[in-house]
C-alpha cells in the first residue's frame, strides 16, 4: 500500500510532522444527526499506509464486529484480515467476548480492570517485538459506558489507566464519543474527555442544513504539544467534508461548485 496523500484532516491534526499523535489523545466527538465513524475508518487506513510501518492498532470494538470493519476498510483500500494476520492489527471483540455476566459476578469496574490489563500485556508484549508505535482505538466510549453499567467514574479511571501508556510507552489514542447520546441528563463525562483530548474533532449537520454533496462539517482543535509545528499549536480549524464508498472529500466552506 502506498503512502496517502495529504488532505485538510490530516493537515489539521498534524501529520506532516512525523509523528503527531504519538503519546497524544485524539477524541472524535459526533452526533445521532452525523456519525464520526468515517474519521476512525481514515485513521485506520492512514495507520497502516506504509507496509513498512512498525505501527501496531489495538482496536476496542464495542459497536461493530470485525467483519463490518474489514468491509469498510477494504472499499478503502486497506485489508484488515491481513494486517490481524501480520501482527498489526489487535481487535479485542466486545460484542463477543461480553462486558458482563447476568450473574452479576464480573461488572463495572471489575470489567474494566480485566480489560485494561489485557491492553497492557498486548501493548508490553508489542513492544518487546519492536514494535515503534501502538495505538488504541476505543470505538465507542458511549457504549465502554454501558459496558460500565452506566458509571462515568469507572470509564475515567479506564481512560486514566489507558492514558499512562501514553508517557510510559509512547502510545496514542483514539476514541469516538457520541456526544448528544444522553442529551436530558447531566454527562460530566464528555467534559472530562475534553479535557483530556490532545486532539478533538467535532463531527456535526451543516449549520444550514442538509445539502446535496455536502455531509457534514468538522471543527478540529489541536492543542498545544512541545515539538509540534508552531502552526499547529492550539490552532482551531473548521472545514466540511462528503463521504464517498472509497473515502472522504474534506473542503473549506465554498469551495465547491
Amino acid at each position: 500500500m502506498d503512502r496517502m496523500t495529504s488532505n485538510l484532516l490530516d493537515e489539521a491534526i498534524g501529520f506532516d510532522d512525523p509523528t503527531p499523535l504519538i503519546g497524544r489523545l485524539l477524541l472524535v466527538e459526533d452526533c445521532v444527526e452525523t456519525s464520526g465513524a468515517f474519521v476512525l475508518h481514515h485513521l485506520l487506513k492512514r495507520a497502516f499506509s506504509s507496509p513498512h510501518s512498525s505501527n501496531v492498532v489495538i482496536f476496542l470494538a464495542f459497536s461493530q464486529s470485525f467483519i463490518h470493519y474489514d468491509r469498510i476498510l477494504r472499499k478503502l483500500g486497506c485489508n484488515l484480515a491481513a494486517q490481524r494476520d501480520s501482527g498489526r492489527f489487535v481487535f479485542f471483540d466486545m460484542l463477543t467476548l461480553g462486558c458482563s455476566d447476568r450473574s452479576g459476578k464480573e461488572t463495572g469496574e471489575g470489567v474494566l480492570v480485566g480489560l485494561y490489563c489485557k491492553i497492557q500485556r498486548a501493548v508490553h508484549a508489542l513492544i518487546q517485538e519492536n514494535k515503534k508505535h501502538v495505538t488504541i482505538v476505543i470505538d465507542d466510549i458511549s457504549l465502554l459506558e454501558v459496558a460500565a453499567n452506566g458509571s462515568s467514574n469507572h470509564v475515567l479511571d479506564f481512560l486514566h489507566y489507558c492514558h499512562t501508556l501514553l508517557s510510559e510507552v509512547g502510545c496514542s489514542i483514539i476514541a469516538l464519543d457520541h456526544e448528544d447520546v444522553y442529551m436530558d441528563i447531566e454527562r460530566p463525562l464528555s467534559l472530562q474527555l475534553e479535557y483530556l483530548a490532545d486532539v478533538l474533532i467535532k463531527v456535526g449537520p451543516l449549520a444550514t442544513g442538509i445539502a446535496k454533496d455536502v455531509h457534514g462539517q468538522l471543527t478540529v482543535l489541536n492543542k498545544p504539544v512541545e515539538g509540534l509545528q508552531d502552526k499547529l499549536r492550539n490552532r482551531v480549524q473548521n472545514f466540511q467534508f462528503y463521504i464517498k464508498e472509497n473515502g472522504t472529500e474534506f473542503f473549506y466552506s465554498g469551495s465547491r461548485a
